[in-house]
């Protein structure tokens, strides 16, 4: 099986923590040069330091914030002009905040998607040409299993994660005869930061606690655990691959088993 992603670049969006730092950390252990993009500088030197690095990888990060999709376009362009391509784009965003449908604020649907939907598809348009020049791309969208299944509680972000995956989706076809795939990786619930917001949310809403919650949560996923962001990661990388060439438009479960649909 060919994993190997040696003389390829990825920019990794929303990589300073959590699912987009572990995905970052595997696409370096496949050979990639890997570079990190976020709002936090102090955390994205971070993580490039420890990035996997066999002494031919070159690392770096961009500061830039995603829920600005003009701020973020001019950071990579910026690197695009010194004559870099990036082979492969990870594209990933912090959870809009959570709460019922009808009482979001129509503006924090328009912000949601700006950091979403807007910022993809700009960071997009900059990277494909060199991807066709290269003859390979790939481009890998973390949303979320809402996409097939939407969570109570979870009204931006189903709807929101929705459209970025109907997007990916009209991109794939659009893109499959140049050697680029467009692919949709859903988490599950995830031993990360983000889930530990969304659990003391649910604890104080119910007037229970965050183990409670937790507890409640395993019992609903097969694998009988909260996955680990290394083995999201994995997944990704997977998709990034040489290996996953004909694997291309799909919305790809990483949740223990947790949705009921096939």
């Amino acid at each position: 099986m060919n994993l190997n992603l040696t003389g390829k670049t990825a920019l990794v969006c929303g990589a300073s923590q959590g699912l987009g730092a572990a995905v970052a950390h595997e696409l370096a252990l496949l050979g990639a040069n890997v570079v990190v993009l976020s709002r936090n500088g102090d955390k994205l030197a971070t993580v490039t330091a420890g990035l996997p690095n066999n002494g031919n990888q070159h690392h770096n990060f961009i500061v830039a914030d995603t829920s600005k999709p003009d701020d973020a376009m001019h950071a990579v362009q910026v690197y695009l002009a010194l004559g870099n391509t990036i082979h492969i784009l990870v594209n990933n965003t912090g959870g809009p905040p959570a709460g019922p449908m009808l009482s979001t604020p129509a503006v924090e649907l328009e912000t949601a998607f700006r950091s979403h939907l807007i910022t993809a598809h700009s960071l997009a348009q900059l990277v494909v040409q060199g991807m066709k020049t290269a003859g390979y791309g790939r481009i890998v969208n973390i949303v979320s299993t809402s996409v097939k299944q939407p969570i109570n509680g979870l009204g931006i972000s189903n709807t929101v994660r929705a459209a970025v995956a109907n997007w990916a989706k009209t991109l794939a076809n659009e893109l499959g005869g140049f050697g680029i795939t467009v692919n949709n990786v859903l988490p599950g619930f995830t031993n990360t930061n983000r889930l530990g917001y969304l659990f003391a949310k649910q604890a104080e809403n119910g007037h229970t606690t965050v183990d409670d919650i937790l507890q409640r949560t395993i019992t609903q996923i097969p694998a009988a655990r909260l996955g680990e962001p290394e083995e999201f990661g994995a997944a990704v990388a997977f998709l990034c691959s040489p290996a996953a060439s004909y694997i291309n438009g799909i919305n790809l479960p990483v949740d223990g088993g947790r949705l009921g649909g096939l």
